[in-house]
C-alpha cells in the first residue's frame, strides 16, 4: 500500500515516464495530452467487440454482452445515416433513463459521427425543450417518460423541422406520427455488419452536455473526441495506480462487476462507464436509488465496485450498519458528484478495515469527469483533499487578478488539460468568461493545493462572508457530518443587518434521534471557531433538496430559511 507521498510519486513516475502508458506530451496549444491511446470515441468503441459474451449492462429492463452491445450500436449507427439522412455533426439527443438503450444510443452517435446531446432526465417538459430548442437535434432517443415530455414540443413542428423520434419501453402516451418509431419494430442486429464506414477525427465535436443549471439557464459544454479520450485515460491512470500501490500488477485481474447509480447524463457516470469499458467490466444498473435494492444487486451480482454521490454512500454505509451486512464482495468505494465529507471515509474505515479501498475525486462537466482522484491510503491520511491530478491535466490557484498563489493559500482553482471541452455551445461569451487565452479553465471552486493535492474548499459563490470573515460551508458541512446521528447537512449564508450575512444550517437527522438545534450547534463549537457555528439551524426527518446529480439545490435550502 503506497502510504506515503514519496511512495506515490515513485508508482505515477512508473505509469508516466517515457514509454510508459500514461506519458504525455504537450500539444500545439500548450495543453498536456496522452502520447498513447485510441485517437476518438469510435476507435474506443470499436475496442470492445473483443470482450465478445462478457456481460457489459445489467438493469432491471434487460442486459446486453459486450458483442450484443456493439452489434446494436454498429445498426442504429447506420439507420443514423441510411434511413434517417443525417450526417456527421448532427446532433442525436438522448433523454431517459439508465436504460441499456442508452449506452447503445450513446455509441451509436459516437459511431456515425455524430454529436451525442445527454439530456438531463429530471427535466421538466419546459426544460427539455429549452434545451432542444438550443441544440436543435436531427434525432431524439427516448423513453416512454421522456417521450411524454417532449411530445408537446414535437408536435409544434412538421417537415425538415421534425427531427426523427426512436422510444423505447413505452409507457402513456402511445408514439407516434411522423418520423417517430419504437426501438422494439427495428430490425435484429446482424453482429456481422460493423458499423458504418465515417471518418471521424479527434478535433470533430463528440458531446454537447448541459451544465445542471443551479444557478441559471444551462449552458451547453462541447467537447471534441480528443477531450473524451483524455476523459478515459485519466480513471485507467488512476486504477492502475491504485493496483500498483496494492501490490498488484494492472491488467492481470478480471474486474469485479461494478454498481454505477449515477445518472449516464451525468460525467461521474462517464468515468465509471469509460473505466468498465475499458477493461471488459460489467456494470450493474438502478432506475433509481434505493437502499435496500442496492444492498440486494450487491449480493446476487457479487459487486466489488460502488460508485455513488457521497448522501447515497452514506445511506448504504448506515444501512449496511443497521441489517450487520458485512458487504463479503466490496472491495472499492467510490463517491463523486458532490463534495465528500471526511466522515465518510472515517465510518467505512471502522466498519470494513482496510478491506474495502475507499475513493473520492473531483471532476466537472467542462472536464468530462473525474480530473483527479484520492484512494487508499492516502485518502485515509488525508480526507478533505480530492487527490493529486491525473498526468494529463495541470492545476494552479490563482488569486483574483489571475495570479498564481503559493501553496496552502486559498484561491480559485484553475485547470487545463487533455479532457477539457472547447467551450460553450454557440456561447462565445459564456466561453470567454470561463477560459483564459492560453487555455486555462476557471472552474469557479476555492481550492489550495498542498504536495500536489488539492483540497476543494467552497465554490465562490457559496462562500459566507460574516462580518468579514471568510467562512467555507464545506468545513461546517464535514464539521456536521461527525455527528452519529447527522444524515445529510447543508450550510449556507442568509442576510443579517449587521454582520452583512450569518451561516445557517439544515441538518437532517436519523429517524427518532432527539438532536435539536441548541444540540447541532454546541457539537458543532467543538470544532469549529465561533464565527463559523451556524447561528440559524434547521433540524429535520426529511432528505435535503437535491438536483439529479446528488448536489444539494442551496437556493432552494436558502429559501426555506428565508420563510417563516
Amino acid at each position: 500500500m503506497a502510504s506515503s507521498l514519496e511512495e506515490l510519486k515513485a508508482l505515477e513516475e512508473l505509469l508516466t515516464g517515457p514509454g510508459a502508458p500514461f506519458a504525455v506530451i504537450r500539444d500545439e496549444g500548450g495543453r498536456l495530452a496522452y502520447a498513447e491511446g485510441a485517437r476518438t470515441l469510435r476507435e474506443f468503441a470499436e475496442t470492445t467487440w473483443a470482450f465478445g459474451d462478457t456481460p457489459y449492462l445489467i438493469a432491471d429492463s434487460g442486459r446486453l454482452t459486450y458483442g450484443e452491445f456493439f452489434a446494436a450500436a454498429s445498426a442504429l449507427a447506420r439507420r443514423f445515416l441510411d434511413t434517417y439522412g443525417l450526417a456527421p455533426g448532427d446532433r442525436a439527443v438522448i433523454a431517459m433513463r439508465n436504460h441499456p438503450e442508452w449506452q447503445v444510443a450513446f455509441w451509436a452517435a459516437q459511431l456515425a459521427g455524430l454529436v451525442a446531446v445527454p439530456l438531463n432526465s429530471w427535466w421538466t417538459a419546459d426544460e427539455l425543450a429549452y434545451a432542444l430548442d438550443d441544440c436543435r437535434p436531427g434525432v431524439l432517443l427516448v423513453d416512454g417518460e421522456r417521450y411524454e415530455r417532449v411530445a408537446p414540443w414535437l408536435d409544434a413542428r412538421s417537415g425538415d423541422d421534425r427531427p426523427w423520434t426512436l422510444v423505447c419501453h413505452e409507457e402513456g402516451r402511445e408514439p407516434g406520427g411522423p418520423r417517430v418509431e419504437r426501438y422494439a419494430d427495428l430490425p435484429a442486429a446482424d453482429p456481422l455488419l460493423g458499423p458504418p464506414d465515417v471518418d471521424v477525427t479527434p478535433e470533430m465535436d463528440a458531446t454537447i452536455l448541459y451544465t445542471s443549471g443551479t444557478t441559471g439557464r444551462p449552458k451547453g459544454a462541447v467537447a471534441t473526441h480528443h477531450a473524451h479520450m483524455g476523459a478515459i485515460a485519466n480513471p485507467r491512470y488512476f486504477a492502475a495506480l491504485s493496483m500498483l500501490g496494492r501490490g498488484l500488477v494492472p491488467g492481470q485481474t478480471a474486474p469485479l462487476p461494478g454498481l454505477l447509480t449515477f445518472p449516464f447524463f451525468h460525467v461521474a457516470a462517464f468515468t465509471g462507464f469509460y473505466a468498465a469499458m475499458a477493461a471488459g467490466g460489467t456494470l450493474v444498473l438502478m432506475r433509481k436509488w434505493d437502499t435496500d435494492a442496492a444492498l440486494d444487486l450487491i449480493r446476487e451480482h457479487g459487486v466489488g465496485s460502488f460508485g455513488g454521490v457521497p448522501a447515497t454512500a452514506l445511506q448504504l454505509l448506515a444501512r449496511a450498519d443497521e441489517l450487520d451486512d458485512d458487504l463479503p464482495t466490496l472491495t472499492m468505494f467510490n463517491t463523486g458528484g458532490a463534495a465528500a465529507p471526511p466522515e465518510l471515509v472515517a465510518r467505512l474505515t471502522a466498519r470494513f478495515g482496510e478491506r474495502i479501498e475507499p475513493r473520492n475525486g473531483y471532476g466537472l462537466t467542462e472536464t468530462l469527469g473525474g480530473i483527479s482522484a484520492n484512494f487508499g491510503a492516502q485518502y485515509r491520511r488525508w480526507p478533505e483533499s480530492v487527490g493529486r491530478p491525473a498526468p494529463a491535466v495541470e492545476a494552479r490557484i490563482a488569486d483574483p487578478d489571475g495570479g498564481a498563489l503559493p501553496d496552502g493559500e486559498v484561491g480559485e482553482l484553475w485547470l487545463r488539460g487533455q479532457c477539457l471541452i472547447r467551450g460553450y455551445w454557440e456561447n462565445p461569451e459564456a466561453t470567454g468568461a470561463a477560459f483564459t487565452t492560453d487555455g486555462w479553465f476557471r472552474t469557479g471552486d476555492l481550492a489550495r493545493i498542498g504536495d500536489g493535492r488539492i483540497s476543494v474548499v467552497d465554490r465562490i459563490k457559496d462562500m459566507v462572508i460574516r462580518g468579514g470573515e471568510n467562512v467555507y460551508c464545506v468545513e461546517v458541512e464535514a464539521a456536521l457530518h461527525g455527528h452519529p446521528d447527522v444524515l445529510e447537512a447543508a450550510v449556507v449564508g442568509v442576510p443579517h443587518p449587521v454582520l452583512g450575512e450569518e451561516v445557517a444550517a439544515v441538518v437532517r437527522v436519523r429517524p427518532g434521534s432527539d438532536l435539536d438545534a441548541a444540540g447541532v450547534r454546541e457539537f458543532a463549537a467543538k470544532s469549529l471557531a465561533g464565527f463559523k457555528v451556524p447561528a440559524r439551524v434547521v433540524v429535520q426527518e426529511a432528505e435535503l433538496p437535491r438536483n439529479a446529480t446528488g448536489k444539494v439545490l442551496k437556493r432552494e435550502v436558502r429559501r426555506g430559511l428565508a420563510s417563516p
